[in-house]
């Protein structure tokens, strides 16, 4: 049976961590390495890590510093921000990371999510899809940070980055993110019923009853957060914990025997 994840979320801005609503991340919530080793201890499943400067400067994450970073993750790593050509995956790829985040160069070039695939294999890219509620009710993708429309539903631009060969998909409503008031059910549900890849839901996550909800309401494999770690008492463990009483398949040792 496929065990669930709880996947916490590291901002990654200039010297240390952000969080904050909406993607305006301004407030200052610690540095990376300290909080990859809490992480280490409460036995995560996996972390993403986003360098949420690094496309409107035009690079990609600091290679030595991913290095140490992914040196001392003992989980599943995932990087984005910036990373624009399949060169810049292979870097990542080479300095410790075990996936990739993508979301604004596989709009301006799909063709490389299908290069990226061929060459290094879906299970080490992730698509990431923001988006927000437009007023007649319907989504719209956006890049950049949350600050380009470009036109096109999430559920329609999965399915275009799972043809190209993403093998997962990170959903985030963008008015969700940092409230957390709980994820876009109805977002995430069309996402998952949509895509034959995990899904992993994004942007709103208050409490254990919403993991809950996101993975069996709306179909998410997997369920990504960071407020509810930075600002609350709530930890991955017990998240997993409340998931595993209430009937979910969840991955963690000190657990035991959850199927």
């Amino acid at each position: 049976m496929l065990k669930h994840r709880i996947i916490p979320t590291m901002l990654w801005k200039d010297v240390g961590l952000v969080k904050g609503r909406g993607f305006d991340s301004s407030r200052r919530v610690g540095s990376v390495l300290p909080s990859i080793k809490v992480y280490n201890i409460r036995e995560v499943d996996e972390l993403i890590l986003l360098d949420i400067t690094a496309t409107r400067q035009g690079r990609i994450p600091p290679l030595d510093e991913v290095e140490l970073y992914a040196s001392e993750c003992f989980a599943p790593l995932t990087i984005g921000g910036g990373i624009a050509s399949v060169e810049d995956i292979r870097l990542l790829l080479l300095a410790g990371a075990d996936k990739v985040c993508i979301n604004t160069a596989a709009y301006d070039d799909p063709a490389m999510i299908q290069k990226a695939a061929d060459r290094f294999g879906a299970q080490c890219l992730v698509a990431c899809i923001d988006t927000r509620r437009l007023p007649d009710g319907s989504y719209s993708c956006f890049s950049d940070c949350g600050t380009v429309d470009r036109g096109v539903s999430p559920v329609d631009w999965a399915r275009t980055m799972v043809e190209r060969g993403a093998g997962e998909i990170l959903i985030t409503n963008i008015e969700c993110d940092g409230t957390m008031e709980g994820y876009d059910l109805e977002l995430i549900g069309m996402v998952s019923r949509a895509v034959p890849v995990p899904v992993i839901a994004s942007g709103g996550a208050g409490g254990y009853e919403d993991f809950y909800q996101a993975l069996t309401t709306a179909g998410a494999s997997a369920c990504a957060a960071a407020s509810i770690f930075h600002f609350t008492q709530q930890t991955p463990l017990e998240a997993k914990r409340y998931l595993a009483r209430h009937g979910v398949a969840v991955r963690d040792a000190n657990i035991g025997a959850i199927s």
